[in-house]
């Protein structure tokens, strides 16, 4: 039998989540009993100490390390093992009464009071100091635990600091960026604008609420060295961490497509990637196939920043959750499809927040495996310990990996600055929306498909699909000439290629830096649509389809016309065209087309490519891991409360042992797990 890839210790794929001892050391019987549930539940590891600063130094300097050792002794003693988070995310009161300094100051220039979480300063020596020593004290207590198997640093690290430390810093990072040249910084950031320009380095200040938040290259760079300064903080628990236990892997837990920070450079950084996932299940504005959907394209987006290893489901809710707008209930069934297809897309690891409800304050109702009730025999526990049961026997699939030739460019940075900018419709820009429409377009034909930056190398790719590129990082556009000029095919719409890395826009036509070649057009202009208006697109092969929000008028060269507007003044104009550049392909969608049509231009795309498509019936996902000898598993996920037919499949469920060679039937909200024939 294998071994998890991620943990050697531990057969199957790893089963756990955040345990809040802390909150019941007045309660040494409901201590003794979770783990006891926690057996049943088959639960193999738990996160520890992610909130538990005050209770490990309720003063300065009087430490309390008993309680955790003994908790760390007993899950080991019963098979569960240790992922043991630094306390940063909250720091105690008594420290931010005493030093100041470590509590941030907000967009208006005001100190703030102590509360919540994640409100310390990254910038402050004496909050870096702190950490470091409380590191250096749980290493001496529980650092060489057998139990402990990784180190999870702080937790969904985020937010901004104004104060007076972070500006000196930003001036810093600045005056190194721009070479200590502050006429490069008004050129990049074209300052003479409302006579915005700067003398020195030291009058430049954050974009304040209450200051300049005019100028785009000021709010870029600042949310750029937001993610340095947070990285750069996160590295000084990562060094420390990685200097007293080398041999222990460590991550932190990532949001989503949280806008604060740019995850990638962060990334860099770790052993493992992790991020909690938290989908609105069962809302009224979409299908559970759209939900799953969407929650895919999150986890290929995380999978991505590590492609040669499984990431981690760190945080999930086995029932509700406190903080959608509505708190609705996963419906039964749901649990375990939800936790198949982080499996499916990659993850070596199904964990939860949390083991078992608070009593009081913020997090009292999140859904938990154990509920205020205490018992094992409610609807949630059942369904956790079923699949408890069914992930211990997972090994064969820990350590296998997705394999994709084609990728999505999604670019942290340039979703900031398309937010930003000051053009098109503010409500109906939507950049990461339509990243995930053009994604969920793809896997609803059976492809896999990496979410990488526009900076990545392409080689590994047949197919590049480039949605809303509007900002060009320094040698993208190049690097998709590469692509495209040996025999890549590339698709990508409206507003690409508009400005540079400083947001200056690109003289010389749309798309810049080359890509006008590539594709064969130039954009002349760009209309924006009310949600009233309405226009369509006429095809070469006779179909048409509908358009919104968004319709480039276009200069057209040396590409060959696919689509056509029907109406207002430029119809008749290119809307859709595909270019031959070198050996491959270039397609151009100038408008916001129905999702649907941009995918079957894809699916011909993959077929140029020689790309193999799955014919699947709508609300199916196939996802494929791939172990290091070839050997593939095909995961069929029904996102719908239907039974679905699959065709041509060939091989055997690795669970239930049935072989198929055709058709199979999938249940409602069913799985299946298929050793696929070579």
């Amino acid at each position: 039998m294998n071994k998890n890839k991620l943990f050697p210790q531990i057969n199957g794929i790893l089963h756990g989540g955040d345990y809040n001892a802390e909150q019941w050391l007045d309660r040494p019987d409901i201590l003794a009993k979770d783990i006891e549930m926690m057996k049943e539940a088959g639960m193999t590891s738990a996160t520890l100490g992610v909130f538990s600063w005050s209770a490990y130094e309720p003063v300065e300097g009087e430490y309390h390390f008993d309680w955790l050792k003994d908790v760390m002794d007993n899950l080991y003693n019963a098979g569960i093992y240790t992922i043991l988070a630094t306390p940063s995310g909250g720091k105690p009161a008594w420290m931010a009464q005493k030093y100041p300094e470590i509590r941030r100051v907000d967009s208006y220039d005001v100190r703030e009071h102590q509360g919540v979480r994640e409100n310390h300063c990254m910038s402050s020596p004496v909050y870096r100091e702190k950490v470091a020593n409380i590191i250096r004290q749980l290493h001496a207590h529980v650092g060489n635990h057998p139990g402990l198997i990784m180190w999870h640093v702080s937790n969904e690290l985020g937010g901004e600091c104004y104060c007076r430390l972070c500006v000196k810093r930003f001036q810093n990072y600045l005056a190194e960026k721009f070479d200590h040249d502050i006429n490069k910084l008004n050129k990049a950031w074209w300052t003479t604008f409302w006579s915005h320009s700067y003398n020195s380095f030291s009058q430049i200040e954050p974009p304040y609420k209450n200051g300049d938040f005019s100028i785009m290259g000021l709010n870029l760079e600042w949310k750029r060295f937001t993610t340095w300064n947070m990285n750069d903080y996160m590295k000084s628990e990562i060094t420390l961490l990685r200097e007293l236990t080398p041999e222990i892997p460590i991550t932190t837990n990532f949001m989503q497509l949280y806008d604060g920070l740019d995850y990638r450079p962060m990334a860099k950084e770790l052993d493992v990637i992790s991020w909690d996932s938290y989908p609105r299940f069962h809302n009224d504005y979409e299908s559970l196939a759209d939900v799953m959907g969407q929650n895919t394209f999150d986890h290929a987006v995380m999978r991505s920043m590590k492609k040669d290893k499984p990431f981690m489901l760190m945080e999930s809710a086995p029932g509700l959750v406190n903080w959608h707008p509505y708190n609705k209930l996963k419906r039964p069934g749901i649990h375990k499809l939800f936790s198949y297809n982080a499996i499916a897309c990659g993850s070596d690891t199904v964990q939860y927040f949390q083991w078992r409800k608070g009593r009081g304050s913020f997090e009292q109702y999140h859904g938990a495996v154990v509920d205020h009730l205490g018992t094992n025999d409610t609807r949630i526990f059942k369904e956790v310990a079923a699949l408890g049961a069914e992930l211990d026997g997972l090994s064969e699939i820990t350590g296998t990996l997705i394999r994709s030739k084609v990728a999505l460019l999604f670019d942290w940075d340039n979703m900031w600055a398309i937010d930003d900018v000051k053009a098109l419709g503010q409500e109906s820009k939507k950049y990461p929306e339509t990243c995930m429409s053009v994604y969920k377009e793809l896997t609803k034909r059976g492809v896999d498909v990496d979410v990488i930056a526009s900076d990545e190398p392409l080689d590994d790719y047949d197919v590049v699909v480039a949605p809303m590129l509007y900002m060009l990082r320094d040698g993208a556009a190049e690097s998709l000439a590469a692509f495209v000029k040996r025999g890549g095919q590339l698709l990508s719409t409206y507003f690409t290629g508009y400005v540079d890395k400083d947001q200056l826009c690109i003289l010389g036509g749309f798309p810049g830096n080359g890509l006008a070649d590539v594709f064969g057009i130039i954009s002349e202009e760009i209309d924006t649509l009310y949600p009233s208006d309405r226009n369509s697109v006429s095809f070469t092969d006779g179909s048409s389809c509908e358009l919104r929000d968004y319709a480039e008028i276009l200069r057209v060269g040396t590409a060959d016309v696919l689509g056509t507007y029907d109406s207002d003044f430029y119809a008749g104009n290119a809307a859709v065209t595909v270019n031959s550049y070198g050996e491959g392909k270039a397609y151009y969608v100038a408008a916001r087309i129905d999702y649907s049509k941009l995918g079957e231009i894809m699916e011909q795309m993959m077929v140029n490519a020689g790309i193999a498509i799955k014919d699947l019936p709508d609300g199916v996902q196939y996802h494929c891991r791939y172990a290091d000898d070839g050997t593939a598993y095909g995961f069929y996920l029904n996102n719908t409360n239907e039974p679905q037919t699959i065709s041509e499949v060939h091989g055997t469920d690795i669970q239930t042992k049935n072989i198929f060679d055709g058709k199979m039937e999938l249940a409602p909200f069913g799985v299946s797990i298929i050793k696929e024939n070579n």
